[in-house]
């Protein structure tokens, strides 16, 4: 196959970065191609393979599941963690064609709006368990009466689309006009990250400045407040937190009684600390997910094609193939307003 164009997830940082782990040592390996969200063409199918669903030509979505559990969940991803495997960029490479899914035909979406696939496929199945878990305690709740946050990200984006569907009040953090307004025409209230200036944990050189700490709690007092206002003073039913450590105490506090927090990433910190005591006594529910279940991939396709919940037209940004290290270090300092970057790596 040959790529067409890659989406940049947070997990192509985190290999950059070589943190939370170094994918080339926990592999085994000198050098990693990674790269494991996009669309891609077929270019030869394997003529001994009669199971092969897919065609020479086919455009198809690269599924990122390098080894499976007996359910099929995610162990390893392919181009990151799992060895032998080989990602996006690259301009051509083998690989198992129970990775390929082919876009519909005849569809009215644009292959930017299918490329960025990934997100949409991890919010779908965190929503449904997080949504699932909400239910157990309120069964009879109406969700008009209840708000969603999310910290700022795509996930966390086709998520609160979910979630708005499902007739949820939604809000999301946003840091730029140009998220601002993406959110508002999208049907999700943009809080402004601006207005609360010191809402990360201090760092560790920070740790003994006291005026750090009275900022902080300035910021998420505000923050708060506005959560508060949002939610008639109930707090968040469904907290959508994939940033982790720096904003998780804020994430814990905001929440509801019988709410949940839910997370399928952790952008900024894997390593949480919380009172069990307190989250039993609220009867607060954590949600864990990761990737998807490979089964589910043709329904999640389906489900987008004919609900039009896929990436917005026009909501992407491409960097060519060349730009590819500017793309990473654009990404890395939060320079990109789209919540949708990628790269071309062949011509359609």
């Amino acid at each position: 196959m040959e790529p067409i164009l890659g989406s940049w997830e947070a997990n192509v940082d985190h290999a950059l970065a070589r943190s939370p782990i170094d994918v080339c040592r926990s592999r085994g390996e000198d050098a990693v191609v990674l790269g494991n969200s996009g669309l891609v063409r077929v270019l030869k199918v394997n003529a001994g393979n009669r199971d092969v669903q897919v065609r020479e030509g086919d455009l198809c979505l690269l599924l990122p599941f390098g080894r499976t559990d007996r359910f099929g969940y995610a162990e390893l991803v392919h181009a990151y963690d799992q060895p032998g495997t080989i990602g996006l960029l690259a301009k051509q490479s083998k690989m198992a064609a129970r990775l390929l899914l082919p876009i519909p035909d005849g569809t009215p979406y644009s292959l930017p709006q299918w490329a960025s696939y990934g997100r949409y496929f991890t919010a779908w199945d965190n929503w449904q368990k997080a949504y699932g878990c909400w239910r157990t305690q309120v069964a009879d709740a109406d969700p008009a009466d209840h708000l969603v946050f999310g910290w700022g990200g795509g996930v966390a984006f086709a998520e609160l689309l979910l979630a708005r569907r499902a007739g949820f009040r939604v809000a999301m953090t946003a840091g730029s006009d140009e998220r601002i307004s993406f959110l508002r025409e999208n049907g999700i209230t943009a809080v402004d990250r601006r207005r609360f200036p010191d809402l990360s944990l201090p760092t560790r050189q920070e740790r003994t400045d006291r005026d750090r700490h009275q900022r902080r709690r300035t910021s998420v007092k505000e923050l708060l407040d506005v959560m508060g206002e949002l939610s008639d003073g109930h707090g968040v039913a469904i907290f959508v937190d994939n940033i982790g450590e720096p904003l998780y105490d804020i994430t814990l506090t905001a929440m509801a009684r019988q709410g949940v927090v839910t997370t399928c990433g952790w952008r900024a910190g894997m390593r949480l600390s919380q009172l069990r005591g307190a989250e039993c006594i609220r009867r607060h529910l954590h949600v864990n997910t990761h990737v998807w279940r490979l089964p589910d991939s043709p329904g999640i396709r389906d489900f987008q094609e004919s609900d039009g919940w896929i990436a917005p037209k026009g909501a992407d940004m491409i960097y060519d193939f060349d730009r590819v290290s500017e793309l990473a270090e654009d990404y890395a300092n939060g320079r990109i307003g789209s919540y949708f970057p990628m790269y071309r790596v062949n011509p359609l």
